[in-house]
């Protein structure tokens, strides 16, 4: 009698159409991006941070959030398409991918070129990271639910 050993992890064998992926990962961009447009908006005023440090401007915040949530929805959806234990690796693959993004703006604290930055502009980008990856992921369980 011999054991089989499984070559491959199973999957889920349910494809997670492109267009619901790009469609949620597009609302959640849409929702991030006011959310994170208005945090800047009353950084900037209450911490007095000037519109020369252009990464708190409205025009990258809402660049740098579509392309976060559109390129999360398009990751999730290969997790969750092809993952058999997709919940346990989002666990993980999530916030190592939010820490990971943080790495431009501790470089921004390193390096200290940019015109107008400070300390809380930094810090405030990184929140409007944590406010995108926590508003992706909400939508994209609701849209595109995994299975443990």
């Amino acid at each position: 009698m011999t054991a089989s050993i499984p070559t491959r992890a199973p999957t889920r064998h349910e494809e997670v159409p492109l267009s619901t992926a790009l469609e949620a990962g597009a609302a959640a961009a849409v929702a991030a991006a006011v959310v994170n447009v208005l945090i800047s908006a009353l950084a900037r005023a209450m911490l007095g941070i000037g519109e020369e440090f252009v990464p708190l401007t409205p025009g990258p915040i809402v660049l740098w959030t579509t392309i976060g949530a559109v390129v999360g929805a398009l990751g999730w959806r290969r997790v969750v398409t092809h993952s058999a234990r997709a919940g346990a690796l989002l666990r993980v693959l999530v916030p190592t991918v939010l820490v990971l993004s943080f790495a431009p703006d501790l470089a921004l604290l390193v390096d200290d070129s940019t015109p107008g930055q400070t300390t809380a502009g930094v810090v405030i980008l990184m929140v409007l990271h944590v406010v995108t990856a926590t508003v992706v992921v909400l939508t994209l369980r609701w849209t595109m639910p995994y299975r443990c």
